[in-house]
């Protein structure tokens, strides 16, 4: 089903046709939100914008298009405010009539979309050599998120975990292995490491302390580049032990990736560097190969280099990347392809864009999108550590969230004694790792945001457990009105004519449009703000003083009516947190 933004558009559309002629086909109606209710729903000044065209007072414009206007079962009638502004107000009527044709649709009345397309995102991507940390925190989720939400709506999508798994620093590790634990040369498979970051910080202590040992490391890379059987095999070996870490993260925090390290396009570096050389797009400079992106310059103001191979020859992360850029388009048959990482990794992103599309491998059609995150800090404003100023493990970080759930679960045993210790553990696990997404999820990407448990375990606010109660509390309305809401007849007549009920109304049938929103600007908050009004427009509307009455509503009509607008905002609840990763809870 189309917004009531989205009909508006087409109506004021047709009207800027028969106002302004054919050519006006395609104009921007300007139909936007009106900040301030008292104003209506829309507003549009499309009619400030004719003044020129025309020749006439943007007033005269406006009657013009209303008079044009053929909306009268969608709206009151349409005002004109200041030099030209149209306000529009939407029929109580139309809004139940929108919801009552969407409450048997799982979908909410989102359909989807008419052409799918094949969609890439490029998230979490640790490097194997330690364990995951804070630092991959934003990455996983964010990208989870947009997957989610591009897949709800329809498209083909590969989720990729480009995982840092080559380069020099292997070799010092395999060496580590062949002298630590030597039973794993005959046996790779048994090869098993409790602490990753303990045995890189040994390996590094080795090679920095032992010229013999850093010496034995070099020839392990050598082994491993030539393809040595005994190295790839330990190489293999600690990869697959460094993603079955990894792969733990990815379970507790119900992230689904498919793993292709930076060594599957290894063997196409060299064509990539040779295809840049012939066709012109690269050059050497100081022995080095060098694209030379427009546009990029260093501090001296000289053109900025983007070496795709070094003067020993060997090649280096922008080569990989764009071999991985070249694959994903020509191979993969991407047609938009979206990487979540550090804001810091701007300019590289950029400029690998830049070099794509100069060498010919990206068509207009595609699109390409950075997702560039801010940082996560602690409360001194710097970035996040343990008080001894180590990193903080990511898989310490769910594990320390689920135990503060549940330590305000079991506070909580006396007053809710029905819970039984296993639901009052799911409920710990839900809100714990729940209450970390959302507090990342819920500001801007590109900010940095301060980490505090205390906020984001909040019970109030916009939070992840201030959520999870309003749908409990929501689907315990149904069980309190005695009433199972997947048993109401699929075609009930709604009521909308309370104020309560309106704004409800109002914000139920927004949720496609901000779906529609945040799968084109890629920011997830947009949702979670969605989410948080949707819950206060919910308490208002059961508020017995500034509400309605709901379970002993009469007549029995009007009961159910307000009972499907109860469920119609449980489903949504659910399928919004359910496209930020986060699980709902029957009861709290």
């Amino acid at each position: 089903m189309k917004s009531l933004r989205e009909q508006l558009e087409e109506a004021v559309g047709r009207a800027l046709v028969a106002v302004v002629g054919p050519d006006a086909e395609g104009m921007d109606p300007v139909v936007r939100p009106t900040q301030d209710p008292k104003f209506g729903d829309y507003q549009s000044n499309v009619a400030l914008s004719l003044t020129k065209r025309l020749g006439r007072k943007p007033r005269e414009i406006a009657e013009s298009l209303i008079a044009a206007l053929e909306i009268d079962s969608l709206c009151e009638a349409p005002e004109i405010a200041g030099p030209g502004f149209i306000n529009f107000r939407i029929r109580p009527a139309r809004l139940a009539a929108d919801l009552g044709a969407v409450q048997a649709d799982p979908r909410l009345g989102i359909p989807p979309v008419a052409q799918p397309q094949r969609i890439i995102v490029d998230f979490s991507s640790p490097n194997l050599a330690k364990e995951m940390h804070v630092g991959h925190l934003r990455s996983t989720i964010i990208g989870d998120t947009i997957a989610r939400l591009l897949e709800f709506q329809g498209h083909d999508v590969l989720r990729l975990n480009h995982v840092g798994d080559w380069g020099t620093q292997f070799g010092m590790l395999i060496q580590h292995v062949r002298e630590t634990q030597p039973e794993v040369m005959a046996h790779p498979e048994t090869f098993r490491i409790d602490d990753l970051d303990s045995f890189y910080v040994a390996a590094k202590r080795e090679f920095d302390s032992d010229p013999e040992f850093a010496d034995r490391a070099r020839h392990a890379v050598v082994d491993l580049q030539s393809g040595d059987e005994t190295a790839r095999k330990l190489w293999d070996a600690f990869c697959r032990e460094s993603l079955r870490h990894s792969h733990e993260i990815y379970r507790l925090l119900d992230v689904r990736l498919e793993d292709r390290g930076e060594s599957f396009y290894n063997p196409a570096l060299p064509e990539v560097v040779d295809e840049l050389l012939t066709k012109g797009h690269a050059s050497e400079d100081q022995g080095a190969v060098c694209v030379f992106v427009e546009g990029w310059k260093n501090r001296e103001g000289q053109p900025l280099p983007m070496i795709i191979r070094k003067s020993d020859g060997g090649f280096n992360y922008d080569t990989t990347d764009l071999a991985a850029l070249k694959h994903r388009i020509v191979e993969e048959k991407a047609d938009r392809i979206v990487y979540v990482t550090d804001s810091r990794q701007k300019q590289h992103f950029d400029m690998l864009f830049a070099a794509g599309r100069k060498a010919g491998w990206v068509p207009d059609p595609v699109t390409l999108d950075h997702v560039g995150f801010g940082m996560v800090l602690g409360a001194d404003r710097k970035p996040f550590k343990t008080r001894t100023g180590g990193t903080i493990k990511l898989k310490s970080l769910l594990e320390e969230a689920a135990a503060r759930a549940r330590t305000a679960a079991l506070s909580q045993e006396e007053r809710r004694p029905e819970l039984g210790a296993e639901q009052r553990e799911d409920v710990a696990q839900s809100i714990g790792l729940g209450a970390v997404k959302y507090a990342d999820l819920s500001h801007n990407v590109t900010s940095d945001y301060v980490f505090d448990w205390d906020t984001m375990l909040a019970m109030e606010g916009n939070t992840a457990p201030y959520m999870l109660y309003a749908y409990a509390r929501v689907r315990s309305i149904g069980r309190k009105a005695g009433v199972d809401f997947e048993a109401l007849p699929p075609d009930l007549p709604l009521v909308v004519e309370h104020d309560s009920e309106i704004l409800l109304a109002k914000q139920l049938l927004n949720f496609g449009s901000v779906v529609r929103q945040v799968a084109v600007e890629l920011r997830p908050h947009i949702l979670t703000d969605y989410l948080y009004e949707l819950s206060r427009a919910f308490s208002t509307f059961y508020d017995r003083n500034l509400g309605v009455r709901v379970i002993d509503a009469e007549p029995e009509s009007l009961r159910l009516s307000r009972l499907r607008l109860c469920d119609l905002t449980a489903r949504t609840l659910r399928q919004g947190l359910d496209l930020l990763g986060i699980r709902v809870v029957e009861q709290m």
